[in-house]
């Protein structure tokens, strides 16, 4: 299919490199415009959905101990306990 487009279009090699350029434009243009937001709503990227009971016995995992976490200032409370590192240690590089 590729070869049989190269061989149709006119005027040597620059008219080819220069309406394969018009036809790579033309189709993304295509896909763009109109394909992609014709198929947005179809997909579930959108699709997010969070609650606030996680199925597990005290908002955390089984097994797992939590530490209290301190009110900040404004009265939030904050998911985390900020006086912890919860970063894993770093792993040997070799």
């Amino acid at each position: 299919m590729y070869g049989w487009i190269w061989r149709k279009f006119p005027l040597g090699l620059p008219g080819k490199l220069l309406g394969s350029l018009l036809l790579t434009a033309g189709v993304l243009a295509l896909l763009w415009y109109v394909v992609f937001p014709w198929a947005e709503p179809l997909l579930p990227f959108d699709d997010v959905q969070v609650t606030q009971d996680s199925g597990v016995p005290s908002g955390g995992e089984p097994g797992v101990e939590e530490e209290p976490t301190e009110p900040a200032g404004d009265g939030h409370e904050l998911p985390y306990n900020p006086s912890r590192n919860n970063t894993p240690p770093p792993s040997p590089t070799r």
